[in-house]
């Protein structure tokens, strides 16, 4: 019986641009679903807007409070 394989970071990272590649595929397969008179053009745009606004993280992926960027001192 050989050692289980644990990934490098790499691989972690790697695997993570991934699922996002896949993640996004299935959304503009569902935004082609929704609008099927949609241009590409008009895809990518929804896309952008996804990314831009996600539901359930308008204030970023993080809990607490929003802060600002740079950071002041």
């Amino acid at each position: 019986m050989s050692a289980p394989h644990h990934p490098t970071p790499g691989e972690n990272l790697g695997l993570t641009f991934e699922l996002i590649e896949f993640a996004e595929a299935m959304l503009r397969q569902r935004l082609r679903r929704d609008h099927p008179a949609a241009s590409e053009g008009d895809i990518d745009a929804m896309v952008g807007s996804w990314y831009a606004e996600r539901p359930g993280a308008e204030l970023g992926d993080a809990k607490g409070v929003p802060g600002t960027w740079p950071r002041r001192r």
